[in-house]
């Protein structure tokens, strides 16, 4: 029995860890097993809250990308879950600075090849556009953001994220010029059926996806430490001021637990509710930047 695999990419804050929530949400009531392997960029460790919790099903790989310095550990992690938790299907949620082509080449590996089926990517763009802040270079060319452009012309569909908060007709047109005949699916809070979503299923051939130069561009991460007991309002002014690519984590606030999360000039604070928060967690915030240049694979630096 071959396990199809879906791999949800897209750039730094696009609405990634939403739209797997929903999976998952939708596979618990279908009483499908689904495991997920989650990699962050930063080395924190965020989305293991935001998804609900450990579980066996459950994987989350951070401090690098899955895509290079984290690939032999996706391998062992996808082996462990094929002999000790049989999921139905697995989706691996990639960093936002992975790519997700390379992402694909591992599932090629000996160790894994045989008993995985067909898999998709799937690459989640925001519709507000964030993924070109801080990237327009001095022609005025929108696509200086070479790993947002290698992952959308990776994807076998597109998820247009955020319709609700923006207008898509400036999005799906960079999308046609950019991933021209790949489908784009718009969405609000991640709401697409599964079964839509996910590869067909054991039994459908495998093709090794097409190798490309793998080039990053240059990202930092690092941690923050935030106070307890500020107001909301005071926790966003210290953030605003950053300009980070991307901004996740947890603070207890003067109304609560609140999840932080940040593109761009955009901070959101949001209750936790009922998420199982580690205290560990709390106060410690995730903020990713973006410096000059781009490199290899041999070259690809992760700062904390």
């Amino acid at each position: 029995m071959q396990t199809p695999v879906l791999i949800v990419s897209g750039f730094l804050g696009s609405g990634k860890t939403t739209l797997v929530r929903s999976l998952l949400t939708q596979s618990q009531a279908a009483g499908v097993r689904v495991a997920v392997i989650s990699n962050e960029f930063g080395a924190l460790g965020i989305d293991e809250a935001l998804l609900g919790g450990a579980s066996e099903d459950f994987v989350e790989l951070a401090g690098g990308c899955v895509c290079c310095q984290l690939s032999d550990a996706l391998v062992e992690t996808l082996v462990r879950l094929h002999e000790k938790v049989h999921p139905d299907r697995i989706i691996i949620e990639t960093s936002g600075v992975a790519l997700p082509f390379e992402t694909q080449l591992h599932l090629y590996r000996p160790q894994v090849r045989s008993w995985l089926g067909e898999e998709a990517c799937v690459v989640v763009v925001d519709a507000t556009g964030s993924a070109f802040e801080g990237f327009v270079d001095p022609s005025g060319d929108a696509t200086a953001n070479d790993t947002f452009v290698q992952q959308v012309q990776s994807a076998d569909l597109i998820v247009l994220s955020k319709v609700d908060l923006h207008d898509p007709g400036p999005m799906l047109a960079r999308l046609s010029a950019l991933a021209p005949g790949t489908p784009v699916l718009p969405a609000v809070a991640g709401d697409l059926p599964l079964d839509l979503l996910f590869p067909a299923g054991p039994g459908a051939s495998r093709e090794p996806a097409q190798h490309h130069p793998h080039h990053h561009e240059r990202f930092t991460s690092e941690e923050l430490s935030i106070p307890p007991d500020l107001a909301p309002e005071e926790v966003e002014a210290l953030l605003e001021p950053l300009h980070a690519l991307r901004i996740k984590g947890f603070v207890r606030t003067t109304s609560g637990i609140r999840i932080v999360q940040g593109v761009g000039r955009r901070i959101e604070l949001t209750p936790a509710g009922t998420l199982p928060v580690d205290e560990r967690l709390l106060g410690r915030v995730v903020v990713i930047r973006r410096t000059a240049g781009a490199h290899s694979e041999e070259d690809h630096e992760h700062r904390g």
